[in-house]
């Protein structure tokens, strides 16, 4: 098992980004009669916010990015690592990393690389970061973590469509010895990277003429083979099984409790996963956040999405420990614990 202990690193500042427009899940027109109602009931998503063409998950978190700089009044010569965290890069290559340090006009001895995960993205991010950080041979990184979740669900797909939506984000870390430690734990499970897949596109199933056609899969289901295709009951199994455990094991090694943590922020999947997952833990109603009614299902930016929109006052002004949860794509999970103190938490950005 993968534990992780590190020293000397704080978060300074977070910061998100969401597209103006808002679809309404009410609006649906592939549902049939009292479908919507029942949709909304189970997943608890109400309504989403889906990028406009044109707009990739850099666009976001390049605004993200661009207000958390400003309200740090930080000085862009001294950001020495960016790590973007998606899997809707801008390109095959080169790295949208590479892209974002020349449009935030960061120096070039800036080190700068992609991660290519999904739901677990933000808390294996957190973990790279803080590693480079914590040397103290780099003292200041932006952590871009974002996706356009939209750009791969067929509208025709009420399995997945209605699900998914669009936000980047941005935190921003600095070494400081006097930090307090950060506990993770990870875990994969690479024989289940069928459950969440685009089958076409990479290496292995390189785009051809029958990647464009719809299949039709009934239930509601039609996509190509460049959309995403969603096992719904797999993931559903994986999640409640999968995320108890990695903070079980987290709390454990670490001799955590629940009464050490203010919040439990966990992937906003959908709302009666998250439950059975809260419930399993026995964790209190309050201590676990949820935005997803507004936002949906944004992937690997849910976690720090959720501190802008629902925690922003706290975080501004107190200390609070929390333990964040990620599960999903890959198939991928992990969890940390970590304290932050009156960080910067900018107002949520809309473009």
């Amino acid at each position: 098992m993968a534990y992780s202990k590190l020293h000397n690193v704080s978060i300074i500042g977070v910061s998100a980004c969401v597209p103006r427009n808002i679809v309404e899940n009410k609006d649906y027109a592939i549902f049939e009669e009292g479908e919507a109602e029942k949709f909304i009931a189970t997943t608890g998503i109400e309504r989403r916010r889906i990028v406009e063409n044109g707009v990739c998950t850099s666009d976001l978190c390049f605004a993200a990015a661009e207000k958390l700089i400003i309200d740090l009044n930080w000085v862009k010569s001294d950001i020495e690592v960016l790590i973007f965290v998606s899997h809707t890069a801008d390109y095959k290559l080169p790295a949208t990393a590479c892209i974002l340090q020349d449009r935030l006009k960061l120096p070039i001895n800036c080190m700068c690389f992609d991660i290519t995960l999904g739901c677990s993205g933000y808390v294996h991010g957190l973990n790279v970061i803080s590693s480079l950080l914590s040397s103290g041979n780099s003292k200041k990184g932006l952590l871009l973590v974002g996706n356009t979740q939209s750009m791969y669900a067929a509208y025709d797909d009420k399995s997945a469509y209605p699900l998914f939506a669009d936000a980047g984000t941005a935190t921003a870390l600095e070494y400081n010895p006097d930090a307090n430690e950060m506990f993770y734990h990870f875990s994969t499970d690479g024989s289940g990277y069928q459950a969440i897949i685009v089958p076409d596109g990479g290496c292995r199933n390189p785009v051809n003429e029958e990647s464009f056609k719809m299949i039709d899969f009934g239930s509601g289901i039609r996509r190509s083979k460049l959309h995403e295709a969603l096992d719904g009951m797999e993931v559903f199994s994986f999640g409640i099984r999968r995320a108890p455990e990695t903070v079980n094991q987290l709390m454990e090694k670490f001799s955590l409790s629940t009464d050490d943590v203010d919040y439990f922020l966990f992937h906003q999947a959908n709302k009666f996963m998250n439950e059975r997952i809260r419930k399993k833990l026995k964790i209190p109603l309050e201590k676990t956040p949820y935005n997803i009614e507004n936002f949906g299902n944004t992937s690997c930016a849910t976690i720090p999405l959720l501190m802008v929109t629902n925690l922003q006052n706290e975080l501004s002004n107190q200390k609070l420990n929390l333990v964040l949860c990620g599960f999903g794509v890959g198939l991928s999970w992990g969890s940390a614990y970590l304290s932050v103190e009156k960080i910067v938490c900018s107002d949520l950005i809309e473009i």
